[in-house]
Order: C-alpha cells, then structure tokens, then sequence
C-alpha cells in the first residue's frame, strides 16, 4: 500500500486541504492529535519518557505540558530524545491505523519522509498564513509572524515535496487536489 502526506507550515492551511480530501472519502491521520493522544495513553510511552524526564513528566495520569516544554526547550540534545520516543510510536500508529494518508507538519524536521511514498506541501504566501494565524488564534502580527518566520522555509519544504499545493486565496484548490489524486502514481482505498 502507498502512503502519502500532506504537510505544510502553521497557516499555509494543510488542515483545510486536508479537510476537502477526507469529503473527497479519503480517511488522513493527523499526526499531532495522535501524538497527544499516544502521550497521554501508550504505557511504553509513558514509561520511556519518565525515565527520560523524570516523574514530573506526568501529573496523574496526564502529561505535565510545562514540565516536558521546559526539558525539550532546555537543549537541542533533549529534543532530539523527546522526537525518538514519540515519532517512532507515531508512525507505528500511523501504519497500523490502516489509513493511506496522514497530516504531519514536521515531516521533514522530524526526518520521517521515508515512512512515506508521496509528499504534498501546502504552501501560502508569508502574508497571507501571518493573517490566518491572526485571525485563527486572536494573536498579534509580531507575534504571528514569529511563528511563521520560526518555521522551516517554504520554498524548501515545496522543493523536497513530489507535489505542492498553492493556497495563497485565489489559486483553485479543488483543480489542483484533483490533478494531485488523478495523478497515476495515485492509489487511493478509502477508509
């Protein structure tokens, strides 16, 4: 079975194309709700990253966000062996969820483009995804733009992509997802 991925940066809007995939009957895993999830629930995960972190990684029975933020923060090594435990079980997940397609911002970052066949970037204009992010969360352009600019380059992202959606508001996204799906190397079982 071919798998494929839609990524893109925060505000290029590769949930919404996700979204006009799956009313298009296409089942995509999100990666990061996954991640959240397996966190939260995986007892190996919970296991591994105690013994990484330290009890206070948990809260109970849930994942202390401040604690675990201030350790991956604290050095490049720390977030390097956070990525180790998470993005592996994430994959697995993502394998044994049976589904073709997943979201996954960080697909290059976190080194995973070999789990998959095809990747898709959704890209926008610097402008444009600043004003989405604006919009979306309620926040300043200073501090939009800090996200954005945070970000692996776009035009780097669209050159390691086999496919890029432009969605700068104007460009047709219903004619270039289907030109994606309709493309031979394409096999799509929906879920």
């Amino acid at each position: 079975m071919r798998r494929y991925c839609v990524t893109g940066g925060i505000g290029s809007g590769k949930s919404y194309v996700c979204d006009m995939l799956r009313a298009r009957g296409i089942a995509i895993y999100d990666c990061d709700k996954a991640a959240r999830h397996l966190i939260n629930t995986s007892p190996v995960i919970k296991r591994k990253l105690i013994d990484l972190i330290g009890p206070q990684t948990y809260i109970g029975k849930r994942y202390n966000t401040a604690a675990v933020t201030e350790f991956l923060l604290s050095s490049e090594a720390n977030k390097r062996a956070i990525n180790a435990i998470v993005h592996p079980a994430v994959m697995d997940d993502f394998y044994a969820s049976g589904m073709q397609w997943m979201e996954c911002a960080i697909i290059y970052e976190a080194n995973l483009e070999g789990y998959v066949d095809e990747i898709i970037a959704v890209t926008a204009p610097r402008e444009v995804r600043i004003q989405r992010i604006m919009a979306r969360d309620g926040i300043t352009y200073d501090k939009a733009a800090q996200w954005v600019d945070g970000q692996a380059d776009q035009q780097e992202v669209a050159r390691r992509a086999d496919y890029v959606i432009v969605n700068d508001g104007k460009a047709d996204l219903n004619k270039q997802i289907d030109e994606i799906i309709n493309n031979s190397q394409f096999i799509i079982h929906n879920s």
